[in-house]
């Protein structure tokens, strides 16, 4: 018998050069971020400086005078100068001959940014860490109706912001409203949740429909069977409600339909019919209509033409201090008509009650004396009558 050769396995072309890793095992997180020490900058220190500053608004002035001590002691920790410039309204910070970490600088400036957008030290603090990021969403120039705007930002925060505390408990990250500015903190994958609901609930879309989705999404991720698999199946599908103009067709269709038919019961034309009516005809001339007076050769007539800038001011003025007034005296009669007593039926007196019933008794002596005539009329008619028979 022949020798078995035994067949290469089929290699994928993109990983044909790929090697063994036997120091990468399973049990080492990739996606820890360890901390960046001194001795972890061989180049030593910097050779230009860094800086970053920003403008923040009056009423934070008072409350970073107060505070500025313990930003200067923290970022001094880092080897970062900081300054305030209540002038100028502007706060600056700036790498040292200190500063070993180079990217610690841009978390400075993060820091800075947080404190301008109303964020406390002891919260804005925590962005130096490698592991919280910010994110500062800007909603003011997507809603133009400020009333809108208002109304659509207070959903955001909820009733006694309850909305706010589901977010930051669902995405881990502290989230604060400020004017047009919505400042977060948190992980990355925090960030990217409040940052799509915000957005959405700007654009009409209420938060609860994402708050749903993050608690299911919350649930998913406990079962490790379902690690590998679409959660499509178990998150909601929300619709909009913003029908197409075919759609919105139809059921005005199907309105005028059943109007049309009430109608039809009521014994009225329809709706089509109505409107097809024309109006009369107007009876034709051949005569063009007499030209329209221009506006000049109204105020010649009556006489306002000749008057100077601050007489037609004082003319103006007069005309509409009597049309308000006017207008005022309308709405005060409308108002005081609630006010007016309805007419009562006052009690009859003794001397009308006497003069009722002697009227009564007169009428009824009346009608006793015509019943009586007609009585006699009858009974000289009937002998009258028997005596022609006879």
């Amino acid at each position: 018998m022949g020798d078995v050769v035994e067949e290469a396995p089929v290699v994928n072309k993109n990983k044909r050069h790929r090697k063994e890793k036997p120091w990468d095992t399973d049990d080492i997180d990739q996606w820890k971020i360890d901390p960046f020490k001194a001795e972890d900058n061989k180049a030593g220190a910097f050779t230009e400086e860094s800086s970053f500053a920003t403008l923040f608004p009056k009423y934070r002035e008072k409350y970073l005078r107060e505070v500025w001590s313990a930003v200067t002691k923290a970022l001094d920790s880092h080897g970062i100068a900081c300054t305030l410039d209540l002038i100028h309204g502007s706060m600056a910070v700036r790498t040292t001959r200190k500063t070993y970490d180079p990217y610690i600088i841009l978390k400075a400036r993060d820091m800075i940014k947080l404190l301008a957008r109303g964020v406390a030290i002891g919260q804005a603090v925590k962005i130096l860490d490698d592991t919280v990021a910010c994110d500062i969403i800007k909603i003011g120039n997507i809603v133009r109706n400020k009333e809108r705007f208002v109304k659509r930002r207070q959903r955001i925060i909820g009733p006694d912001g309850s909305t706010l505390k589901a977010i930051e408990l669902l995405t881990q990250c502290y989230v604060l409203v400020q004017g047009t500015t919505v400042s977060v903190m948190g992980p990355y994958k925090g960030l990217k949740e409040v940052r799509r609901i915000v957005l959405d609930c700007m654009k009409n879309i209420h938060p609860i429909y994402r708050i749903k989705e993050l608690m299911i999404k919350r649930e998913l991720a406990k079962d490790p069977q379902l690690a590998t698999e679409s959660w499509d199946r178990f998150l909601p599908k929300f619709r909009k409600k913003h029908l197409k103009t075919s759609e919105k067709t139809v059921r005005k269709n199907e309105r005028v339909q059943e109007k049309n038919e009430a109608r039809q019961a009521a014994g009225l034309p329809t709706i089509q019919e109505v409107q097809k009516e024309k109006p009369a005809k107007k009876v034709y001339t051949p005569f063009p209509p007499a030209q329209q007076p221009r506006k000049v050769d109204l105020q010649l007539e009556s006489g306002e033409y000749f008057l100077k800038a601050h007489e037609k001011e004082a003319r103006e003025d007069r005309k509409r201090k009597q049309k308000q007034d006017e207008v005022t005296a309308e709405r005060r009669a409308k108002r005081a008509e609630a006010f007016v007593a309805p007419a009562e039926e006052a009690a009859p007196t003794v001397e009308e009650k006497r003069k009722r019933k002697r009227e009564e008794r007169e009428k009824a002596d009346e009608g006793e004396a015509e019943i009586h005539k007609l009585k006699k009329k009858k009974k000289k008619a009937k002998p009258e009558h028997d005596e022609d028979a006879a």
